[in-house]
């Protein structure tokens, strides 16, 4: 599974991009995106994604339904 940023939501703060444990974020077209190739939601590193923790917008980031 993987996490995608909503870009309608997304402010592009850009305090989700040195949080991801699998550089899975980058700044596209001045906003950010996650990479669902990469993006692990931090299973194996951390119990949440931590994108999700730091992101100051509500329901920005959310999983990506397969």
């Amino acid at each position: 599974m993987a996490m995608y940023i909503v870009k309608d939501e997304c402010t592009s703060c850009g305090d989700c991009e040195p949080i991801c444990p699998t550089q899975s974020i980058v700044k596209k077209k001045g906003l950010y995106a996650i990479n669902a190739d990469t993006c692990t939601e931090c299973e194996g590193d951390f119990d949440d994604p931590q994108c999700v923790d730091v992101c100051p917008i509500s329901n920005c980031i959310l999983p990506l339904e397969a």
